[in-house]
């Protein structure tokens, strides 16, 4: 287990799912109802049930929980000079058995030779404060980057990182089973900087295991399996106050992995069982 570290500025993005300063919001319902839940609303002791996504129903991902993001934002990629095309088909993200799958795949596809899914609860779940449980198994292979992650609900107005973001679990750029936590922020200056821990856990892509974080109003926890990896005091100045929603997502390539993936890569799933949130 690496202690948690702190990087200023010239790290925009290396760590995080984001990096987006020109982030493109997926479009909104219709009928522009935004499901938001704060803990003040709740009994507060992280055990109120307040939405979850069991993946019960087999087919497309539910359309009342996610967004399936297909546009890229970053002049027809995405960031972190990611590789993959997000795509909404079924090739690429599925529900069975009580599973969602994320599916990334060496393709043609868009002018991109791999695909993949990105989902988000945008403008259709977003919470503040509370307990997240993720049970996950990730993908195989060098080069992919699967991640559960939180993105600030006013990333439109304010732009990235002034919005705020939290990474409940990445893994791609280190040993197979090297999975970290992130919280990244502005500083007094507006530039971005983070703080990261990480944990090495075995049979990561074989196994599910459980991805957790506890958010209060003075500090984010961070576990897998109720181990504990990382921990970040939140002050009153800082962009964790406001709700959140949730994204979900396997890149290929990018920054993060080092610009590496494995010639022989054919296909890789991320597996999720169920997402839950307590306030």
């Amino acid at each position: 287990m690496k202690r948690s570290i702190v990087l200023p500025l010239l790290f925009v993005g290396f760590f995080s799912c984001s990096n987006e300063p020109n982030y493109t919001p997926t479009e909104s319902p219709t009928d522009n109802t935004v499901d938001i839940v704060d803990s003040t609303t709740t009994n507060g002791d992280l055990t109120t049930l307040i939405w979850s996504d069991e993946f019960e129903v087999n087919g497309a991902p539910s359309a009342s929980n996610w967004n399936l993001e297909t546009i890229p934002p970053n002049n027809g990629s995405w960031w972190n000079e990611e590789q993959q095309y997000y795509t909404d088909r079924r090739e690429n993200s599925i529900v069975t058995d009580g599973i969602l799958k994320i599916i990334a795949k060496k393709e043609s596809y868009g002018g991109k030779n791999y695909t993949s899914a990105r989902m988000t609860t945008q403008d259709l779940f977003e919470f503040r404060y509370g307990k997240v449980e993720i049970k996950a198994k990730l993908p195989e292979g060098q080069g992919t980057w699967p991640a559960l992650w939180f993105l600030g609900s006013n990333i439109d107005e304010v732009s990235w990182p002034r919005c705020g973001e939290i990474d409940l679990m990445e893994h791609g750029d280190g040993e197979p089973g090297l999975v970290s936590s992130a919280v990244h922020l502005p500083n007094e200056n507006g530039d971005h900087y983070y703080q990261r821990g990480e944990q090495l856990i075995e049979n990561e892509a074989s196994a599910f295991h459980l991805y957790e974080m506890i958010w209060t109003e003075t500090k984010m926890e961070f576990f897998v399996d109720g181990k504990k990896h990382h921990e970040f005091i939140v002050n009153d100045n800082m962009p964790f106050h406001q709700p959140f929603f949730i994204l979900l997502n396997v890149a290929m390539g990018g920054t993060f992995t080092g610009n590496i993936i494995d010639q022989n890569f054919v296909s890789s799933t991320m597996e999720i069982d169920y997402i839950r949130v307590y306030q």
